[in-house]
């Protein structure tokens, strides 16, 4: 006969006797560690992220300057015949053919550049830097280190609409990687170095610390974290020290409003970021339309940014000022000095101009173009608004930034840098927030994620708390499980799995007063019929010396969930850390049930206060 199998419930309360001193101490983790339960996962490990974040934020921060250096290089040899690092402005800039001919030639530079140097310096950056993160694991190559920049520098010193912002955030980034490649580092680390030199050129270029901490959050991290949160943060903070140095101090563009809004004001910011989102919107979906009509082009994408370049130069003739990074109209917009006409010329050609070269897979970034065709919108409405057109620029930079990046914080804090002016924080969140919800409930991808959508690659940008790691084992075990007594003889255990009555594939041992022994599965049972010698064997000595993966009740279920993966286990005993004693089971299809649980809180909707004996409503 069969010796009966145990079915119990286990007793969370009763007092647990001491460990047997013969009870065996097995590493069951697998190679994994158990860490004790808190509220982050970050350990010692980050001191070193640190001190390499120092390093990899000075790299940031002078990557920034060789390429604004190159850019200005480049616009005073093209439109001044100057051998200057000086920036200058292209608003002086002759109409003549030369301003058509030389975008086309710098766009034809950057086709060779991309054809037969990396195609990966094609488009603003952002893009290449997300999907090195996602796809990559943070490896990004020396030559796209060298080469961005140059094409950068190539494209907006020939006039090209873009700004440094997005090169800067990939060659920093790359700066970081390639740092982070010499040693023997994770991919979440490389992620965190690679993020670091992203922040460090951003801070550089714009001084914006804050900003650019926020943007590695909401934009490129992922997640936040200790871990990475800690490392970029000291490496914009380092950034913005060598900032005096190598550019100048203070805000980029001073300016103080000292705004006093009435109650009902803050309406008019929530209207202003209403336009600014149905604009972010229109443009998204118009860049990627003419994409779809370069895609259509008989010929090779090489020759695309010559086509670009084409577009651009005729615009140059129309509104010279749409030409380059264009940080002189974005201080005329928030000073007021500048009229309504050339507000409507610039924001016309800017925005043709920008959209056809962008689409074009030239090199060069969009936070620039964005802010100017954002800032024109708002000093525009701000004609019709109380307090100056300016103030209503810069709230329409703002919002045009966080609705198009889907990044609100990062646009109000960019803002606040880039002018030091505090007073107009709240407007600022009001607006960027309110064009935030507006391009999130029309578009389903931003501008950055879109164009990695078509490559194949999706992504959320939406954060939560894992609730695996939220989730103890103890608190989705199976307590009553069907065991096996230790006692039990091998040929009895496959007496009952030949017989009728329908069976488990795997049943934990345990001794007689429930210490958990080891398990038993339908491919142990069929091995040891081929051994009839073993048949006079109890289950106690054939699975007492197995090294067996077994949870603890304080584990988490993702650090179960992992045990699972590194040893291909289905099933995970829960045991007493001390005892052995067998507390319950979990299985896959208990991981399952609690996704099942948290979509249930995402989806069951039902009223709680005065309402009885209601169907749950969905």
């Amino acid at each position: 006969m069969c010796v009966p199998r145990t079915n119990f419930i286990l007793e969370k309360e009763l007092p647990i006797p001491p460990p047997p001193r013969n009870y065996p101490q097995h590493d069951f983790t697998g190679g994994l560690a158990r860490r004790e339960a808190g509220d982050f996962t970050t350990d010692r490990r980050v001191l070193l992220l640190i001190g390499m974040a120092v390093i990899v934020g000075s790299g940031g921060a002078m990557a920034a300057w060789v390429l604004v250096s190159l850019i200005s290089l480049v616009t005073n040899l093209v439109w001044f015949g100057q051998w200057s690092i000086t920036p200058s402005s292209l608003a002086a800039a002759a109409r003549s053919p030369w301003m058509v001919a030389a975008p086309v030639l710098g766009g034809l530079a950057i086709g060779l550049m991309a054809r037969f140097g990396s195609e990966k310096i094609r488009g603003h950056g952002i893009p290449e830097a997300i999907e090195a993160i996602l796809i990559g694991g943070s490896r990004m190559s020396p030559k796209v280190a060298l080469l961005k920049p140059l094409s950068s520098a190539i494209s907006i010193g020939t006039g090209g609409p873009f700004g440094a912002e997005g090169p800067i955030i990939m060659t920093g980034g790359a700066i970081g990687s390639l740092f982070a490649q010499f040693f023997h580092m994770s991919a979440a680390e490389r992620k965190t170095l690679l993020v670091a030199g992203a922040a460090a050129g951003m801070t550089a270029i714009f001084g914006s610390p804050i900003a650019a901490v926020m943007l590695a959050v909401e934009l490129l991290l992922f997640e936040w974290k200790p871990r990475s949160f800690i490392p970029v943060a000291v490496a914009a903070a380092v950034s913005v020290c060598w900032r005096p140095f190598i550019f100048a101090d203070g805000p980029l563009f001073p300016t103080q409003f000292h705004v006093h809004l009435a109650w009902w004001g803050i309406l008019l910011c929530v209207v202003m970021g209403i336009v600014s989102g149905l604009q972010s919107g229109l443009l998204t979906t118009l860049l990627y339309k003419i994409e779809d009509a370069f895609e259509k082009l008989p010929f090779h994408w090489m020759w695309w940014p010559a086509v670009g370049g084409l577009v651009v130069g005729l615009g140059g003739l129309i509104e010279p000022r749409a030409l380059g990074v264009g940080y002189d109209i974005i201080s005329d917009l928030l000073s007021n000095h500048i009229v309504a006409k050339a507000v409507i010329a610039i924001l016309l050609v800017k925005a043709g101009i920008w959209l056809v070269a962008l689409s074009s897979g030239t090199s060069g970034g969009v936070l620039a173009p964005l802010l100017i065709l954002g800032g024109a919108l708002g000093w525009i409405v701000g004609l019709a608004f109380p307090g100056e057109p300016g103030f209503w620029a810069l709230l329409g930079m703002a919002a045009m930034m966080g609705g198009t990046m889907r990044a609100p914080l990062t646009g109000a804090f960019f803002a606040f840098e880039i002018t030091g002016d505090a007073s107009v924080m709240v407007p600022l969140l009001v607006a960027t927030v309110s064009a935030y919800a507006v391009t999130v409930l029309l578009l389903r991808r931003s501008i950055l994620t879109e164009k990695i959508a078509r490559r194949g690659q999706h992504i959320t940008r939406e954060y939560g708390i894992d609730p695996f790691e939220l989730t103890r084992a103890a608190e989705i075990m199976i307590e009553r499980v069907d065991t096996f007594s230790a006692k039990m003889t091998v040929a009895e255990a496959c007496v009952f799995f030949a017989g009728q009555e329908k069976t488990h594939r795997v049943y934990p041992v345990t001794t007689d007063d429930g210490r958990f022994e080891g398990v038993v599965t339908r491919g142990d049972v069929l091995g040891w019929q081929s051994n009839p010698e073993l048949g006079s064997q109890t289950l106690g000595e054939r699975v007492s010396d197995a090294s067996l993966p077994v949870g603890h009740p304080d584990d988490t279920v993702g650090f179960i969930a992992d045990l699972m993966l590194s040893t291909d286990s289905a099933r995970i005993p829960i045991v007493h850390p001390e005892s052995g004693k067998l507390l319950g089971l979990i299985a896959r299809k208990d991981l399952l049930r609690l996704r099942s649980s948290l979509r249930t809180s995402e989806l069951e909707r039902r009223p709680y206060l005065g309402a009885r004996n209601q169907e749950p409503a969905r």
